[in-house]
């Protein structure tokens, strides 16, 4: 899809090149906010970060890190003894399950490590696309572009996608955006999202990259 700015024609790569390089120089030190030392450490946060803040994940993984090293300690561990041990962030019962489930797993069908595929990732319980592209790109350094509800907003308010659905919003950016800038495309958005383009009442004054936004330009068109 291509769009005309200001004048100048635009394609959604140009576009998406000219956003990205505005936000890196404005974000230049944005990685993910989630502490990790391994994969395994990523992909249990990632887990429990599902609508909790990373604030709070963190807080819980401090303790969480030092009592589980292996994927055979979630493995063995009780329910009730892991429930406890995650009880401050939401849906703990839940993600208690998906951490011991996806952890046996990892036993049985992995060896004991945390796969570097997507397509073995996502066989995991609990991990879905998202979870999966975060560990590949922040743990394992392979390109991987995960959408989560900032980075859905964000493009969606670009113009570089159309859909709701962020299987196809991965889709649409993959196809635009080169490789190597996939992993730092979802830390730029999720960071632009939090700060400026926020759900409610954008900071679209202060926001740089008004010149590539339809939505900038629908809502204070003259």
């Amino acid at each position: 899809m291509a769009r005309y700015l200001k004048g100048i024609y635009m394609d959604n790569r140009e576009k998406a090149k000219k956003v990205l390089d505005i936000l890196e120089k404005e974000f230049p030190s944005v990685t993910t906010a989630l502490n990790f030392s391994n994969p395994l450490e990523l992909l249990i946060a990632t887990i429990l970060s599902a609508q909790a803040t990373d604030k709070l994940v963190n807080k819980v993984t401090d303790t969480l890190f030092r009592k589980y090293r292996g994927a055979e300690d979630y493995a063995g561990a009780s329910p009730e003894e892991l429930e406890k041990a995650i009880g401050s962030v939401n849906f703990y019962r839940n993600k208690a399950k998906s951490l011991r489930g996806c952890c046996k797993k990892i036993m049985e069908d992995f060896g004991g490590r945390v796969p570097d595929t997507l397509e073995d990732l996502v066989t995991l319980p609990g991990v879905g696309r998202k979870t999966a592209n975060i560990v590949l790109g922040n743990a394992f350094g392979k390109p991987a572009l995960a959408v989560d509800t900032h980075v859905k907003r964000v493009s969606q308010r670009l113009g570089l996608t159309a859909s709701d659905d962020p299987d196809e919003i991965e889709a649409d950016l993959t196809s635009v955006i080169p490789g190597k800038r996939w992993t730092r495309t979802t830390h730029l958005f999720i960071m632009h999202g939090r700060t400026t383009c926020v759900a409610r009442n954008p900071r679209c004054p202060v926001c740089k990259i008004t010149a590539c936004c339809e939505y900038f330009k629908t809502v204070f068109k003259k």
